[in-house]
């Protein structure tokens, strides 16, 4: 301070009164904005407030960029293509064009798999399977799927779908990464990486798959982090004594000194970061820490002996064999309890190219009741409200028959222009129907939902803006949703 200014307040003591009031009220001012961010930051990210900051916080981007939606999420991916027109979208009029063979103004030169491309026709094909109309909304669903049917009003049936690719590799790897070529960070990895984890013990992210599942192969980096650091890479649990491999301590080891084992190399590691700076090293860190915990985590929350009986009689018989689809639903359930983030369910065996009918009656069977009992379970316990439920494969099936038809009888090729997914949950209008097809199924006519818009949608409900959440790699800026798509409001409540 200056000497007059001293001299100042000295002759003219009430002017140290107003500074001392002007830094109260200041004082105040700022005290109460920095509460009410705090009480918003524990609303967007109770971990934050808390001095744990999700990865693109500390990178300055600011995560969630709004209120999010939803917490977590359940993708329940039926692989290989499931049949939209022997399940949820209802074309009655074909059966007055059974055995024609579908106008070639229809097809309008879309690319065909090489397995139909040789036929001389393209017979259309009615579903042999009833269907019927459920709920107050009216949502038509086959007798595949009876238990489903009593949920209708909790859904959201998207029926436009579509899709860049036509066979199953290409096409599951778009809809899990946002591209076709193999590489890129999974979106459960994405979220991973922008929000974090709510849940010290068990991964942000975590992978089901049914077990003695046939049909087209799947590979770990449909559920790998790409370029992202390592720690956002999805875990697989597994059925049966060891449900994440190497996670159990040798053989005649006690781990005892494991903690011990684990602070050394903590250090030889960090020693090692500061020489070369390389951040995986950090990231190898905390995937030792997490590994450590798990061995407490892990088999607490596969120990379903706690479950009621009613409960796995919701989920079907097959819910009390480790590893099938119901099961691995109820584990799903159990996990997103725990705050995980994003649980992948993987279901093969919807490809059918021949024998159709009995092929969708046969996957339905096994996955329709856990499908229905998972949302009911969630709705009972009040976590569907922030909980974001999604069910679908990699793409649709064509109206014409591939190979032979007969009444009771067809196989329908690869169809990526138009097919159904439904969603409920979070954030999302409850018994609604979006988007419409042809009266042959075989061309979006209202509200086409690509699979960008899809993933622009989902990373919304999460408070997050798909064009802000990106990563640079290689001198270029990527995203989930590469360089288009957008939310589609019309589904959001």
């Amino acid at each position: 301070m200056c000497g007059h200014e001293k001299i100042l307040r000295s002759n003219h003591p009430e002017l140290s009164q107003v500074e001392r009031q002007l830094d109260r009220r200041n004082f105040l001012q700022k005290t109460t904005l920095g509460l009410g961010a705090l009480a918003l930051g524990n609303l967007l990210n109770p971990r934050m407030a808390h001095g744990q900051v999700s990865p693109l916080m500390q990178n300055g981007l600011g995560l969630p960029h709004f209120v999010p939606k939803a917490k977590r999420v359940v993708y329940l991916f039926q692989s290989g293509g499931p049949s939209q027109l022997d399940l949820f979208d209802y074309k009655p009029e074909l059966l007055q064009r059974f055995g024609q063979d579908l106008p070639a103004s229809v097809r309008s030169g879309q690319r065909l798999t090489g397995m139909s491309a040789d036929q001389s026709i393209f017979p259309i094909a009615p579903s042999t399977l009833q269907f019927s109309q459920y709920g107050e909304s009216g949502a038509w669903v086959s007798e595949a799927m009876p238990y489903l049917s009593e949920i209708v009003d909790d859904l959201c049936f998207i029926k436009s779908m579509q899709t860049d690719a036509i066979n199953h590799d290409p096409a599951i790897t778009f809809l899990q990464t946002g591209n076709q070529i193999a590489g890129r960070p999974s979106i459960g990895s994405w979220l991973s990486y922008g929000l974090g984890s709510d849940n010290d013990n068990l991964p942000t992210f975590i992978t089901l798959i049914s077990k003695n599942g046939s049909g087209q192969p799947l590979y770990a980096r449909l559920w790998g982090n790409g370029f992202l650091p390592t720690e956002h890479q999805g875990v697989q649990f597994r059925a049966g004594k060891d449900p994440v491999l190497y996670l159990s301590d040798p053989e005649n080891y006690d781990g005892h000194d494991r903690r011990q084992m684990l602070d050394y190399l903590k250090e030889l590691n960090g020693v090692q970061h500061d020489v070369y700076g390389d951040p995986e090293i950090n990231a190898r860190i905390a995937q030792y820490e997490m590994a450590f915990r798990m061995q407490t985590s892990v088999p607490a929350i596969t120990d379903l002996s706690d479950e009621k009986d009613y409960i796995f009689d919701m989920y079907g018989e097959d819910s009390r064999d480790p590893g099938t689809y119901a099961a691995n639903c109820l584990m799903a359930r159990r996990l997103l309890e725990q705050d995980v983030k994003f649980v992948q369910l993987y279901h093969q065996g919807w490809d059918q190219h021949g024998d159709c009918p009995g092929g969708v009656r046969s996957n339905a069977k096994k996955t329709d009741q856990a499908t229905a009992a998972l949302i009911k379970d969630l709705k009972q316990r009040g976590m569907l409200e922030d909980t974001l439920v999604i069910w679908g494969g990699e793409f649709g099936r064509t109206v014409y028959s591939q190979g032979q038809l007969s009444k009771s009888n067809y196989g329908r090729d690869h169809h990526p222009k138009a097919f159904t997914m439904f969603m409920a949950g979070a954030g999302i209008k409850p018994g609604i129907t979006y988007g419409s097809t042809d009266e042959f199924c075989y061309n979006v006519t209202e509200n086409p939902v690509h699979v960008h818009d899809f993933h622009a949608t989902l990373l919304h409900l999460f408070g997050i803006d798909h064009e802000r959440l990106i990563y640079k790699v290689q001198g270029r800026r990527f995203r989930l949703t590469d360089v288009h798509g957008h939310v589609v409001q019309d589904i959001l409540s």
